[in-house]
C-alpha cells in the first residue's frame, strides 16, 4: 500500500500561481523559496527576506522542494528564462503611436 507523502503548510490553489505549491495561507511559492536558497541564501536569510514566513514553513517548502526538485527546477529555469518571457509578453495597443 502506498501512501503520499504529506507535507504540512504546503497547499496549492488553482486561483493563485497557476496551482503551484506554495505556503498554506500566502502567496509565497516553493519555487520561490527554492529559487533562494539556489542563491544561496540559508533559511535564516530566507526568513528575513520573507519575515511573514515561519520556519517551519520554510523547512516545509525546502523538503518539498527536495523531493521535487527536477520539476521545480524547471520551473525555475523557465520563469527565469528572458525570451521565454518576451515571446509572452503583451504589446500595449498604443505601442508605437506618437504620443
Amino acid at each position: 500500500m502506498s501512501t503520499a507523502i504529506r507535507y504540512p503548510y504546503i497547499t496549492s490553489d488553482p486561483g493563485i500561481a497557476a496551482g503551484a505549491p506554495l505556503i498554506e495561507g500566502t502567496r509565497i511559492t516553493v519555487r520561490c523559496i527554492a529559487g533562494y536558497y539556489q542563491m544561496g541564501m540559508s533559511v535564516d536569510e530566507i526568513l528575513l527576506a520573507l519575515s511573514h514566513v515561519t520556519l517551519s514553513q520554510a523547512h516545509s517548502a525546502l523538503a518539498y522542494y527536495f523531493d521535487h526538485n527536477e520539476k521545480i527546477d524547471r520551473d525555475l529555469a523557465e520563469s527565469s528564462d528572458e525570451e521565454y518571457w518576451k515571446t509572452r509578453a503583451l504589446t500595449h495597443p498604443n505601442a508605437g503611436e506618437p504620443g
